[in-house]
């Protein structure tokens, strides 16, 4: 198994504020000489849930190498940052260490969130001023998941923790087996608070409310998309984000991130960021 943690080139690692959040800093190349060299905004990476900053390791080094200054957070008691009682971790909580790790950045960033960091990021960017937002397989904000809800039948009523998703050895349609093996070797456990208040699908009331009309900034939405639903929730979260859309058929999740087609995200994402040059 290729970890791909050890594949990142080097950069800093500061510990940031009372919960010892885990944050990490690369630097981005510098770029040839130009007579008007272009300021770009730094970008701060949002994981999801069970997960890390090393969720983001296939794509850290096409952002650098672009000429991007990537910050990558760890929420409290996930991956390196200090181990913290899971059952009293809440979606605030959260919201909480975003904002701190914020205040690290030289400038507004553009935020990029994944799954639960997507609906965090959305969160976020109703009061704090960014240089764009990208949310990659977001979690549901209350609204779009009120127009197509999940089934009945999916949905799972969790336990004081939530234990990391069983992920079986063989590949599936954009993962390698390599590729879930990785996954497999960092996932963790997860706070049930946090879920239980984003999380239809694991026993929220409604989800996360989302007012659209607060997010000023420029957008970006990214959906796996396995069936005419998840395109349609997809093409919702944009329409309420007033953001530019891209649905993906045939992948999955987590390939988004660490797949096998992973590189068309982040030259979707790439295209986008440099959409005004």
């Amino acid at each position: 198994m290729i970890d791909f943690t050890q594949l990142l080139p080097e950069h800093e690692v500061k510990t940031i504020g009372k919960h010892d959040l885990h944050l990490e800093i690369y630097e981005a190349d510098a770029a040839p000489h130009s007579v008007n060299p272009v300021i770009k905004p730094p970008l701060l990476f949002v994981h999801g849930a069970y997960t890390g900053s090393w969720m983001w390791s296939k794509y850290i080094p096409h952002f650098v190498e672009q000429g991007w200054t990537c910050y990558v957070l760890n929420l409290r008691s996930h991956y390196k940052s200090r181990v913290m009682d899971m059952t009293k971790i809440t979606f605030e909580d959260y919201l909480e260490d975003i904002r701190e790790v914020l205040a690290e950045c030289t400038a507004p960033p553009v935020l990029i969130g994944f799954s639960m960091g997507g609906i965090l990021s959305q969160k976020i960017a109703e009061t704090i001023t960014l240089a764009g937002l990208v949310v990659i397989d977001s979690s549901l904000s209350q609204e779009v998941h009120q127009l197509i809800p999940y089934p009945e039948s999916n949905r799972i009523t969790p336990d004081i923790v939530i234990p990391p998703p069983a992920r079986e050895e063989h590949s599936s349609i954009d993962e390698s087996a390599e590729d879930i093996a990785f996954q497999r070797k960092y996932l963790q456990m997860e706070s049930s608070k946090a879920f239980l208040t984003f999380s239809a699908a694991f026993g929220s009331s409604g989800g996360v409310s989302i007012n659209g009309n607060l997010i000023t900034c420029p957008s970006l939405v990214i959906k796996a998309v396995e069936s005419d639903d998840e395109e349609r929730r997809g093409q919702l979260t944009a329409e309420q984000l007033g953001a530019e859309y891209a649905g993906l058929w045939d992948t999955t999740h987590t390939g988004l991130l660490v797949g096998q087609r992973y590189l068309e995200v982040v030259e979707i994402i790439l295209k986008w960021l440099n959409r005004g040059n």
